[in-house]
């Protein structure tokens, strides 16, 4: 496709650096840049009319992980690694609270409880491991009791074979789509350009320069290069380790009398669902067919939507009919080898920060600090981060 020289000198114009991905890695890791340099000029592309992706598609979940899938970390991953997680997960999150009135982005401090089945945990070891999580937690959160039993409550939910229930105080919500709107207004105060539909092809690195080149043979050229395609990055980076993870969701009808409010986990953080005013959004499953939904594929399939759908009316809302389903979606996340993000200089003038591991609206405001540091050489690179 041939540019004027019109669309040459404006939207098409050199940049100090193009970010590749306008989704919550790529949109916080601009305004770090601008917050940290003004003057740089910022050239965004997305191949998508809107971020779509993980970021306008998720369940909308304010959170640093359930209590079990913490302590699963702690035993498989380490502690430390664990809290490190943990940590930066809920500092993004706090990042995000500073940034944006809650109004602007629908956030709501609403608490969080995970679900265990019957049989599932002895209650006098739950009760220890949950002391033993607060007292890790405590030093870096700078809280108390953060978790907590509450099996008192589950009468009150209503919910069916669920023997205890973890409350999580610090957990809330927020609309996953106002959140990427605003960032995208916010970002183009600051000057950066946007531009959708620009779906790459590829990029190379010469002497002093990136080019990058989209499938209509348009380029753009820059000083620097980020990529922050987090699940789609196989297909520009097939040598980086990053696996896509389909994520499924369904959404209610409004239920008179909806017996609960808030964010709920089970079955280590795999299964989540949310009140959404009087509906419900259900999501997850995926680890009951996890080839199936290892795929960059958006469409939804009708493995998973059974099972969120038997949850539902298994365990959520036993005995009840007086709904139907209204809403059926996927997105798509990155994960890494492990469940750390993939911060790394890529060669010559070019970086990426993916993997967000299934919990990108939290990683994200942190991450993009770390690639804006390695990309403006205010640290030494390294591998992974």
């Amino acid at each position: 496709m041939q540019v004027s020289l019109w669309e040459k000198e404006s939207f098409y114009r050199p940049a100090d650096v193009i970010i590749i991905g306008i989704g919550f890695a790529g949109l916080w890791t601009a305004l770090e840049l601008k917050k940290e340099k003004p003057k740089l000029s910022i050239t965004m592309v997305d191949r998508g009319i809107i971020p779509t992706g993980a970021s306008t598609r998720n369940a909308g979940f304010s959170c640093f992980g359930s209590a079990t899938e913490l302590l699963y970390d702690a035993q498989t991953l380490g502690e430390e690694k664990m809290l490190t997680l943990a940590s930066l997960r809920y500092e993004g999150l706090q990042h995000i609270r500073k940034t944006f009135k809650a109004k602007t982005i629908d956030y709501q401090q609403c608490g969080g409880y995970e679900l265990l089945t019957n049989g599932s945990h002895d209650v006098h070891s739950l009760k220890h491991d949950l002391k033993k999580l607060n007292k890790a937690l405590k030093e870096n959160f700078k809280e108390d009791d953060i978790f907590c039993l509450t099996d008192k409550k589950i009468e009150k939910f209503g919910f069916e074979g669920v023997a205890h229930l973890i409350e999580n105080r610090l957990e809330g919500c927020l609309h996953s789509g106002k959140l990427t709107e605003a960032l995208i207004e916010k970002v183009q105060r600051e000057g950066v350009r946007t531009l959708f539909g620009f779906e790459v092809a590829g990029y190379e690195n010469t002497n002093d320069e990136v080019i990058v080149r989209n499938t209509q043979g348009i380029e753009l050229h820059a000083k620097k290069l980020i990529i922050c395609t987090n699940a789609f990055t196989a297909e520009l980076l097939p040598d980086v380790p990053v696996k896509p993870a389909r994520g499924q969701v369904l959404v209610t009808s409004p239920i008179p009398d909806l017996p609960f409010k808030g964010c709920f986990h089970f079955d280590e953080g795999f299964v989540y669902f949310r009140s959404l005013g009087k509906r419900i959004l259900l999501g997850g499953a995926r680890n009951k067919f996890y080839d199936e939904e290892t795929t960059v594929d958006l469409t939804i399939s009708n493995n998973i939507q059974q099972e969120l759908e038997r949850l539902l009316k298994e365990i959520i809302l036993p005995n009840r009919a007086d709904y139907s389903i209204e809403y059926r979606w996927s997105g798509i996340m990155g994960m890494g080898m492990d469940k750390m993000p993939t911060v790394r200089e890529l060669g010559p003038r070019a970086y990426c920060a993916i993997a967000m591991g299934g919990i990108g609206v939290a990683m994200a405001p942190v991450i993009a600090k770390q690639v804006t540091q390695l990309v403006l050489e205010k640290r030494k690179v390294s591998a992974k981060h």
